[in-house]
């Protein structure tokens, strides 16, 4: 597959013309508006690399496979192939929730296209597996989250906006999150939702081949503070950074002091 076809097929866009190349990946449900309270800060010093994962945003819906896309290493493909297409190397990733798995998905199959991760909100495994491991939920709950989302998708997005977004956001906020929801085909999200909430990844966390950022909120409904501890705990490279405030989108509800902490990680030139 050509740039173009690549560029059209993923809505890629690039902004600002810093000397490093910054890939930024959205998570479940949302589309790469959901970057632009980030962009203004990080287009001083970065070319901005923005998509939307087949079946999301803008994105052409006419390359969704069902197959490629139930599970995860699917959309590491989409980024991949992206990288690939622009010509990218020495990539810095910036994924938030299930885009920071992916990201070490595709880093660790194409090492040479990138430099460092970023991982916001992450979880390797959302799923509750005792007794070693607590990811926040029974598999019941999750499968009737996505009952609800068949039967309702309209109210599974008005219910799980503000439980994402944190109950102390500003209401446009929760908002911007339940549209974006809505806008996202329902087949695609199925299968997007699927594959994040049922997958495990943990397995992949020590054979990470990159420094990496875990960004982590003080009270997150989807990814607890432990989750970010014990990733840090099993990826050699990794620094964890604890933001004082609630959600699981802190790149939305709190901007200024999350490129402040990608700042200072990314200027780290020893790492």
């Amino acid at each position: 597959m050509n740039r173009q076809k690549i560029v059209r097929r993923n809505n890629v866009h690039l902004i600002g013309d810093g000397p490093r190349t910054m890939m930024l990946a959205h998570g479940f449900g949302c589309d790469q508006t959901m970057w632009r309270y980030l962009v203004p800060r990080l287009r001083e010093h970065y070319t901005l690399v923005l998509f939307d994962y087949v079946g999301s945003g803008g994105s052409e819906l006419s390359a969704f496979d069902p197959d490629r896309y139930g599970s995860l290493e699917g959309y590491a493909r989409d980024i991949t192939e992206i990288c690939e297409a622009l010509e990218l190397q020495d990539v810095v990733l910036v994924g938030h929730s299930v885009s920071s798995m992916i990201g070490l998905i595709a880093s660790q199959e194409n090492p040479v296209l990138f430099n460092r991760l970023v991982m916001i909100c992450p979880s390797p495994c959302f799923l509750n597996i005792p007794p070693d491991y607590l990811g926040g939920f029974e598999r019941e709950d999750l499968q009737e989250l996505l009952d609800l989302m068949e039967r309702n998708y309209l109210g599974w997005a008005s219910f799980m906006a503000p439980l994402i977004m944190g109950r102390e956001a500003p209401p446009e906020l929760i908002d911007d999150l339940a549209k974006s929801f809505c806008s996202t085909d329902i087949r695609a999200a199925r299968a997007f939702a699927r594959a994040t909430f049922f997958s495990d990844y943990r397995h992949i966390l020590p054979d990470a081949k990159h420094p990496a950022l875990i960004l982590q909120s003080e009270t997150d409904a989807l990814a607890e503070q432990r989750i970010g501890l014990y990733m840090h705990e099993r990826m050699p490279g990794s620094t964890f950074s604890l933001i004082k405030g609630e959600g699981h989108c802190l790149h939305m509800t709190h901007p200024a002091e999350v490129a402040d902490v990608i700042e200072r990680f990314c200027a780290d030139r020893s790492r």
